[in-house]
């Protein structure tokens, strides 16, 4: 797929949103329990409401942001679905979220006296969702001391407490026992409703490696993240269906060059011709969110070929070592994307960057332009 748009900058992220439902179409097979979908970071870089719109067009029942900010902004742009905050909210947050009507994470006591305190004052009942420490050490009260949470909460005529959920820490690791662990803890909080007689909340865990690796975690309801964008959330997860790419990166060649041999180039010249090529200038840098790390090892496609990154990686441009390759002005550069019969995902740029899929979409710059297709057809175009 690609755009002609004159004011268009020509570096891009293209957005397939039929791949986008066709992921999420899957996992809702697969796991046969609803889906909330996880749009937090500006959707891992997709772009918030758009991504936010097609999951509920395509049978999310729920959305889940990790702050306020975005619940808010996803009610401003007329979603009027469940949204849950993952995150912590703030009490200074509190009367705009209950507000919006967002769900709000309760991980501890003294939240939960804040959350309640606030709703009373505002005459708004709050929907909640207990968060319980099974073995992440970020937030939530420790398993073993849910109890007086959930009694606090039933109590208060206040509080409507539609979930209970934990967070996995190793999940994208098929062979770790500690998912089982945390499983386990996890339950033996949930049990808690049952011992005394209270109504089930919806049990929440399962992340995206979960949705892989563990189907015993599936429970009422799970939140698959990346693998909804067509991304593996580990090295050795391997999915029961085929994941469709969702975003693609995109540039054009701005200038091309002839250079001689033990020419160097990029700042520190640290990168030299072997012998006499030609370099070609992408428009596109770490400002972007185009790591550094990539610098004299990353590759591009351009004419269907692999050309590797020649020197640093620049805040608004790169280059390419393009050899004998003829290469004309404004020809597409595919960065994370196929061309041709050749592919680069964004699993092998992660560990080229030594890093992970997860940092590479959400560090994408808000100055890219997103390019949405349908049916291979632009929809929109947000810049």
């Amino acid at each position: 797929m690609s755009i002609e748009h004159p004011a268009l900058r020509p570096s891009r992220i293209e957005i397939n949103l039929d791949a986008y439902a066709e992921n999420l179409h899957h996992i809702r097979q697969h796991t046969g329990v609803p889906v909330m979908a996880i749009v937090k970071a500006n959707a891992y870089g997709h772009g918030l409401v758009p991504m936010a719109q097609q999951a509920l067009a395509s049978g999310a029942v729920q959305l889940g942001v990790a702050i306020a900010e975005e619940g808010l902004a996803l009610r401003q742009a007329g979603i009027q679905a469940p949204i849950l905050v993952l995150g912590g909210v703030l009490p200074t947050q509190l009367a705009a979220c209950l507000h919006a009507q967002l769900e709000i994470t309760v991980p501890s006591m003294t939240r939960l006296v804040e959350v309640l305190a606030a709703a009373e004052q505002l005459a708004k009942p709050c929907v909640v969702h207990l968060k319980i420490d099974t073995g992440m050490a970020r937030i939530g009260v420790p398993a073993e001391h849910a109890a007086d949470l959930i009694e606090a909460a039933l109590a208060s005529p206040w509080c409507h407490i539609k979930g209970i959920f934990s967070h996995l820490a190793c999940a994208d690791e098929p062979d770790s026992p500690m998912t089982g662990q945390q499983l386990e803890r996890f339950l033996s909080a949930c049990h808690y409703f049952e011992r005394i007689g209270a109504p089930m909340p919806l049990r929440h865990l399962a992340n995206s490696g979960a949705v892989m690796n563990f189907p015993e975690t599936w429970l009422d309801m799970v939140r698959p993240g990346i693998m909804s964008y067509g991304v593996l959330p580990g090295k050795d997860c391997r999915p029961a269906f085929v994941l469709q790419p969702v975003l693609a990166l995109k540039s054009v060649v701005t200038h091309i060059k002839p250079i001689a041999a033990d020419t160097p180039v990029s700042y520190g010249a640290t990168w030299r011709s072997a012998q006499a090529s030609h370099i070609a200038t992408i428009p596109l840098g770490y400002g972007d969110g185009w790591s550094r790390q990539l610098s004299s090892r990353g590759a591009v496609l351009i004419g269907g070929q692999r050309k590797t990154i020649a020197g640093r990686v620049c805040m608004d441009q790169f280059m390419v070592d393009v050899g004998s390759l003829p290469v004309a002005l404004g020809d597409e550069v595919v960065l994370i994307g196929r061309q041709g019969g050749a592919a680069i995902d964004i699993e092998e740029v992660a560990e080229c960057a030594n890093t992970i899929g997860y940092e590479l979409l959400t560090h994408m710059s808000a100055r890219l332009p997103r390019v949405y297709f349908k049916n291979g057809q632009v929809i929109a175009v947000s810049q």
